[in-house]
């Protein structure tokens, strides 16, 4: 409980209206969860607009409004704090409200397209095994030391992620890794923390349905970049071309790693086998038990950072060779006549890409590879055709099937993935995602691989506006079961 005039530092309040001693008990943006005496923030929303729902939320206890236009008709009871935008008022209040809790941790941020669940994962995972408390916050799970909470966006909205960041300084947490979305950066979720660091993976086609173009897409992820204050690092992957432009206006110091050329981390693949790789990480050779130059990328992102954190270099290197792979990523699941089915998050055309030429650098001539992969609704439709393509040219059988087709008519998503495949290639065709795996289950024999991707970890499949519980590795272990394999 807090007086609102202590929240209230950090904004910049255009008009304020009744008093601002009022004592404010919680904050909410959700007016269906309003308790007497919270701040209830009217936020103008892709598909709603909180400024319709004051009124409930008056009528439902909150004692405090920021919006950014008055209602016609005023409670003489309650505040109203009319700002230039919500979203960022919501950020700063919420930061205060909680005490400013990132400035008591070592919050490390990672972001880009591919590979930020795995990096910020491993790094909890890494520094967990060194001995220290940490968070997580991640697209897969949130995590406060040992306790998980369901994670339910990549990066939650500004008051839950203060909230949690709270209970993991008085969980004793020295360290919070977290997944930073292009989404959030551009709604103000994150607004008003402090990193001690950030890391950029990588950018590829993804998320124009909401930012509409690519170069809108890079400066989304560029904001965080220009957001770090002179005591942070950034470290930033110079493979890819949007590397160096992440932190042309930063103030922060700057790193870099890369697996072509020279940089402050360096990183070559010695030895790929199907139960791990030999890399040489700057000067030293360590064995890990991760597949694919895309994994190779990941951990040596880990290590810098971790090194940039202050951590010592051999410890660190102790620790990465000691680490497994995040769910849902590169998963193997075997069966017991010897096929091999890898289940992955790879939606994206760049990450289907590196998933399979992971696998097509392992595997003997004599080995199929059948992939299973589809695309997802109410998202970004253009690289459909590409996902096609590439299953279709990469893969002995593509099978294309349902992802989460959401309030989109699965079969017209099917229609914009089959048109991209290369004429000639052996495709089929099937909805319903557990027959497409068992399809994929029947045609394989021992030794073959079947790549399953598009939802990874998910253990559901949202149809309409319903989640059904799905889960790609519990589908394919019961095929190999029922079928024998």
């Amino acid at each position: 409980m807090k007086l609102l005039s202590e929240i209230l530092t950090s904004t910049e309040v255009l008009s304020f209206t009744a008093s601002d001693q009022v004592q404010i008990t919680g904050l909410t943006y959700d007016s269906r969860r309003v308790s007497k005496g919270d701040c209830f923030f009217a936020v103008r929303g892709t598909q709603s607009d909180g400024h319709n729902y004051i009124g409930k939320a008056i009528e439902a206890g909150a004692t405090a409004i920021v919006c950014e236009q008055l209602p016609e008709q005023l409670n003489g009871e309650v505040s109203y704090i009319v700002v230039r935008d919500t979203n960022s008022a919501m950020a700063d209040i919420a930061a205060a409200y909680y005490d400013n809790p990132s400035h008591e941790l070592n919050l490390v941020g990672v972001t880009g397209t591919n590979g930020k669940t795995t990096v910020a994962t491993l790094l909890y995972d890494l520094y967990r095994k060194m001995g220290y408390r940490a968070g997580l916050i991640s697209t897969v799970v949130y995590r406060i030391d040992e306790r998980e909470i369901p994670s339910t966006h990549t990066t939650p909205d500004a008051i839950r992620l203060n909230a949690m960041l709270r209970e993991m300084v008085d969980a004793g947490c020295d360290y919070c890794f977290m997944e930073v979305s292009s989404h959030s950066l551009v709604q103000e979720r994150v607004r008003g923390l402090k990193f001690r660091g950030a890391m950029f993976t990588n950018l590829t086609h993804d998320h124009l349905d909401y930012h509409g173009t690519f170069i809108e897409y890079v400066r989304a992820k560029k904001r965080l970049f220009d957001s770090l204050p002179k005591s942070a690092f950034a470290l930033v992957n110079i493979d890819d071309r949007n590397g160096e432009v992440m932190v042309q206006n930063t103030r922060s110091k700057v790193s870099r790693y890369s697996l072509r050329q020279m940089a402050d981390f360096r990183c070559k693949v010695l030895e790929m086998l199907f139960d791990g790789m030999l890399l040489r990480v700057n000067s030293h050779d360590v064995w890990v038990k991760f597949l694919g130059r895309f994994n190779a990328y990941n951990l040596l992102c880990v290590y810098g950072a971790a090194v940039l954190l202050g951590s010592d270099e051999q410890e660190v290197l102790q620790a990465l060779s000691a680490l497994t792979s995040v769910s849902g990523r590169f998963e193997p699941v075997r069966s017991e006549g010897g096929i091999t089915a890898i289940v992955d998050y790879a939606h994206t055309p760049d990450a289907l890409e590196n998933v399979i030429a992971t696998i097509n650098d392992i595997r003997t001539p004599a080995q199929q590879l059948i992939v299973v992969c589809g695309c997802g609704g109410d998202r970004d439709a253009t690289k459909r055709p590409e996902m096609g393509r590439i299953a279709s040219h990469e893969a002995n059988i593509a099978i294309f099937t349902s992802d989460n087709p959401r309030t989109e008519d699965p079969e017209k998503i099917l229609d914009q993935v089959v048109a991209g495949a290369e004429a000639g290639a052996q495709t089929l065709r099937i909805s319903d995602r557990a027959q497409a795996i068992r399809t994929a289950v029947m045609l394989a024999k021992a030794g073959d691989i079947i790549l399953i991707a598009g939802k990874g970890h998910e253990d559901y499949q949202i149809i309409g506006t319903e989640k059904i519980h799905f889960d790609d590795r519990e589908q394919v272990g019961k095929a190999f079961k029922e079928l024998g394999k």
